[in-house]
């Protein structure tokens, strides 16, 4: 299961911080999913946030770079990329990862990874956050950008 070990999460009082959530819109009962529990988590903390589509995953990183630059503390991106039988899967997983850490580094502001790479559907329908999964990896991306924007706001002082 990808879930052991995962950090422990929630108590975070994230009031003044701005976020963007950027999903995309394939597989929309997953995604769907992924953005509520990214909804839940910043508004238990009391991040403001607000929610952008795209088409899919590869564009994440445009949009996410847009909100960055647009004044966003941190962004939480949500896709998901299903494994079929062409190269494609691995084009649009390396472009999108490498897409959104270069966001993340050249703003110097995190963006929350919730991109599900996977082999099947039912990998994503287990991590979606939705009744029955195991995992909530919409949550856990929400839960990272904000703990990694308040250290590097501490960071910078």
């Amino acid at each position: 299961m990808s879930g052991a070990g995962a950090p422990t999460t929630g108590d975070i009082d994230a009031s003044g911080l701005n976020v963007v959530i950027v999903a995309g819109t394939w597989h929309e009962t997953i995604t769907n999913g992924l953005i509520a529990g990214a909804q839940r988590v910043l508004e238990a903390t009391g991040a403001n946030h607000r929610l952008v589509r795209v088409p899919g995953s590869f564009e994440l990183a445009v949009a996410a770079q847009a909100a960055l630059a647009g004044g966003a503390d941190a962004v939480v991106a949500l896709g998901v990329i299903i494994r079929g039988g062409t190269p494609h899967f691995e084009y649009v997983s390396a472009a999108t990862t490498d897409g959104l850490t270069r966001v993340s580094l050249d703003a110097g502001k995190p963006v929350g990874f919730g991109v599900l790479t996977l082999d099947d559907e039912q990998q994503g329908l287990d991590r979606a956050g939705l009744e029955g999964s195991t995992e909530d990896k919409g949550a856990e991306a929400a839960d990272a950008a904000l703990r990694t924007a308040q250290v590097i706001r501490a960071l910078r002082g």
